[in-house]
């Protein structure tokens, strides 16, 4: 509409002016739309009717199944990192749990495997799948990246990866590991159990031993004073 209007010279007000029925109706009862052009903008204000009382509609229908699924969320939300965004697109993406055979399962539908190559008797793995849902698959990975701090319980799985691998196969094989965490606790009804990822809890400190180190560089000597 804006672009229509800009076309034959003319302004529709202040920018985001048209996302609301009063904005809409000021400019029709101004002079701002040329004669010719009065039918054509009542005909998009008609669309744009229609597409507001669907999104009114949607908003109402995604409050309604959210409140139903407030248990879910709040459970899923015991996953470190994990926020309400998180656990509802989880929850959409999986929908109904049943459907698949495993953990795995759910981590292939989220295209968060190896793509596999297979000629003759060899078989190669490559990038992930990137297959299902790109939203989920981005969640987890901005969610993984926080396993790089020590104080997260998937940083031991984190730093393994990265040592071997790099970060960036570290927060794949994070986000992973995270999808398939939050697929069993929807499956089994259970919230987060540091156990039941295969860490333990504690106070821990580490001493590295070290063959070689640099050399210490000698004291600089200072010129005597008389």
């Amino acid at each position: 509409m804006k672009r229509l209007l800009r076309g034959v010279g003319r302004n529709s007000g202040r920018r985001g002016s048209l996302r609301t029925d009063a904005h809409w109706q000021s400019m029709l009862a101004g002079d701002l739309v040329p004669e010719q052009l009065q039918e054509h903008v009542r005909h998009h204000y008609a669309v744009w009717r229609q597409a507001a009382e669907r999104v009114r509609a949607l908003d109402l229908s995604l409050g309604d199944s959210a409140r139903e699924r407030r248990d879910a969320v709040k459970r899923l939300e015991t996953v470190p990192r994990v926020g309400p965004i998180v656990a509802l697109t989880a929850i959409a993406v999986f929908a109904e749990v049943s459907r698949f055979e495993s953990a795995k399962h759910a981590a292939s539908y989220a295209g968060l495997v190896p793509s596999t190559f297979q000629s003759g008797e060899r078989d190669a793995h490559g990038h992930i799948t990137k297959r299902g849902s790109a939203e989920l698959r981005a969640m987890l990975c901005g969610a993984a990246h926080h396993a790089r701090r020590s104080a997260h319980p998937l940083h031991p799985h984190f730093a393994r990866v990265c040592a071997r691998r790099g970060y960036k196969t570290a927060v794949i094989a994070v986000a992973h590991r995270l999808c398939r965490i939050l697929f069993a606790m929807l499956r089994d009804g259970t919230d987060f159990s540091v156990t039941r990822v295969g860490v333990e809890q504690g106070e821990f400190e580490r001493t590295t031993t070290y063959r070689y180190r640099l050399r210490p560089k000698p004291a600089s000597r200072l010129p005597a004073t008389g």
